[in-house]
């Protein structure tokens, strides 16, 4: 029989109580936070499974070893040119954008 933790709550739940609900400043700021560490993150992620190290990235885009460790470290913000640069000429893909309403 599986106990049920009442101290637990979801993530929701969690941004709501600390951060307000969607539409507020506070709210909004984690939000954004958030989409530049997941570009950084799946940038990483998709290097790594190509078996590429920050340098031959930099190398194919144009740009430095240090530029990309920060995108991928959240430090740095990337361009959507630069973001390009990095889906078709270092992984060979097609970066896609959408918007939410």
């Amino acid at each position: 029989m599986k106990v049920k933790n009442k101290n637990l709550i979801t993530l929701e739940e969690f941004k709501e109580k600390n951060y307000g609900k969607r539409g507020t400043k506070d709210r909004e700021a984690l939000e954004a936070g958030y989409e530049a560490f997941r570009i950084g993150s799946l940038i990483h992620d998709t290097r790594v499974e190509m078996g590429m190290t920050q340098e031959q990235l930099a190398e194919k885009v144009g740009t430095s070893k240090s530029y990309i460790s920060k995108i991928e470290n959240n430090i740095k913000e990337a361009r959507i040119s630069t973001l390009q640069k990095i889906i078709e000429l270092g992984f060979g893909g097609q970066l896609e954008l959408n918007i939410k309403i």
